[in-house]
């Protein structure tokens, strides 16, 4: 009975929402910066942390994109938007995301972490090739 009546409060709270006065998208952000290790032994983990400027008062974290091909990895930062009119540009603050990587196979590992799109709107990437012992 507890659980009917909790679930019932929460679907008056979801309907009680605006949801429409606040907007949110994910935005893709380019990685600034890498720390990473220069070689890996297999079974072990590894923390691996990205650098990022945050460009608006706007952007909150919203966790990491991660593209995983065969011994490919594809890395990015993702953030929540919210879409109000009054976000101002913020400068020189660099936000750190960390996540844990687990080698699992042998050979190396390609991690190639987005930082941007060129003058012809080609992705650019940061490359590392992390042999594993």
């Amino acid at each position: 009975m507890k659980k009917l009546v909790l679930l019932i409060s929460i679907l008056f709270l979801f309907n009680s929402c605006e949801l429409e006065e606040n907007s949110f998208t994910v935005e893709v952000l380019p990685v600034h910066s890498v720390e990473m290790p220069t070689e890996f032994v297999l079974g072990e983990t590894y923390p691996i942390t990205m650098q990022y400027y945050r460009p608006t008062n706007c952007h909150s974290p919203y966790g990491i994109y991660y593209d995983k091909e065969l011994n490919i990895r594809t890395c990015a930062i993702k953030n929540l938007v919210e879409g109000r009119g009054n976000c101002a540009p913020v400068e020189n603050i660099l936000v750190e995301e960390t996540f844990n990587f687990h080698v699992t196979n042998t050979g190396n590992y390609i991690f190639k972490f987005w930082t941007g799109l060129d003058d012809e709107g080609n992705d650019t990437f940061m490359t590392y090739d992390i042999p594993v012992n």
